[in-house]
């Protein structure tokens, strides 16, 4: 070590407080983390809860003294699912709050907007609310995907109603985004090998809401599968109109549909059947009498008022469990280097999501499984297990 560099090294161990100085967002008492959310547009019904939740997790854990006695606190802006909104959102969270790493983020292309500035200071982003490839792809130390991504979990249902279901053409609509991309990436490359065929791709505008004119495009390329990537209620609203115009389709959802919104939504507008998902977990209210789900319903209801979490707020939970789990696990001299390290060591169930949480150096997704379901008479069933 040079002269320099020892003096340094004296003067951070000598000063109070000073050999957290160079670790943004830690202090002797305190842990700030930030969330760009979508509270406000297509997708709030995903980060509304999952903050809620997050919050509650953070605030049990704030009562019992904290991690490793620094308190949590959770920074959340609103982007209204808008990209340069969650550009905006992650300047003020990392430059100005000083965040020491992000968790939740909602949004494909918001995320990757965002990875501009986490990046060069190797903010950690961790269990996104998007499945997309590119939440770990190109790999980088910093990047850690809460579950198995849209791409491999849309081609496995896919796969599975060709298998069960006689699917054979398949028309996508969805909206043109990096978002939209993953989906069309996984039914196309199924198409360019034989397996079906491809019928209309529409693409959609996030407020877009009248959706007969693109299901005739679908009626006409007789298509008996629809892939859709769009907001929740868009969804809802897509495969009403469908039911009302009296469509022989089915319809597959990512992760981005696989929520008891849409399957509520859809049962009251009389739509029971038809539609598929795959996701990273479970749904929650098939698991709702086992014990430990039946527990955190409970605390859940009566700390909100709420008669059931949705899955929004599974998600959040999963998430701000994963942070709190690692960030006990990095120890008390907190780094954005101990918190990677102690990520990668993480093994654990998650009786909320219904699936195993398994990092390592060299896979940073925590829940590999692909779970597919369809809804049956407003309600989720599982209908497939991958590993």
């Amino acid at each position: 070590m040079n002269k320099v560099k020892a003096l340094a090294a004296v003067a951070a161990m000598t000063v109070p407080g000073a050999a957290f100085a160079q670790t943004a967002g830690v202090t002797d008492d305190e842990i700030k983390i930030g969330g760009a959310h979508d509270l406000s547009g297509i997708f709030a019904p995903f980060s509304v809860p999952a903050v809620t939740a997050a919050n509650l997790v953070f605030e049990e854990v704030n009562a019992n003294g904290g991690i490793h006695g620094r308190k949590i606190t959770y920074i959340v802006e609103d982007h209204g699912y808008q990209v340069p909104k969650a550009a905006q959102a992650a300047n003020k969270l990392i430059n100005r709050d000083e965040v020491f790493a992000m968790l939740l983020n909602l949004g494909t292309p918001h995320n990757l907007a965002m990875f501009q500035l986490m990046e060069p200071k190797g903010i950690p982003n961790v269990s996104p609310i998007t499945a997309a490839r590119q939440m770990i792809e190109p790999p980088a130390p910093w990047k850690f995907a809460g579950t198995s991504s849209y791409y491999d979990a849309i081609k496995a249902t896919a796969e599975y109603m060709v298998a069960e279901e006689g699917a054979s053409k398949f028309c996508l609509m969805i909206l043109p985004t990096d978002f939209g991309k993953e989906i069309e990436a996984a039914v196309h490359e199924m198409a360019e090998a034989g397996t079906i065929e491809m019928g209309a791709e529409i693409a959609h505008k996030p407020d877009e809401s009248d959706f007969t004119g693109a299901l005739g495009k679908v009626k006409e390329s007789g298509c008996d599968t629809v892939g859709m990537a769009l907001g929740v209620s868009q969804q809802i609203n897509a495969i009403t109109t469908a039911n009302k115009l009296g469509m022989d389709v089915r319809f597959m959802l990512s992760g981005a549909g696989f929520h008891t919104v849409v399957a509520k939504g859809l049962a009251a507008q009389g739509v029971m059947g038809g539609v598929y998902a795959g996701a990273g977990w479970q749904d929650l209210e098939a698991r709702a009498g086992q014990p430990e789900v039946q527990e955190w319903i409970a605390s859940y209801k009566e700390a909100t008022g709420e008669d059931f979490p949705s899955t929004g707020a599974l998600l959040g939970y999963g998430g701000a469990t994963t942070m709190v789990k690692a960030l006990e696990a990095a120890g008390p001299d907190l780094t954005h280097e101990s918190f990677i390290a102690a990520m990668e060591s993480l093994d654990y169930e998650d009786p909320i999501g219904g699936n195993r949480v398994d990092y390592s150096a060299d896979d940073h997704v925590g829940a590999d499984e692909v779970f597919v379901s369809r809804i049956e008479n407003g309600s989720w069933v599982l209908v497939q297990t991958l590993e």
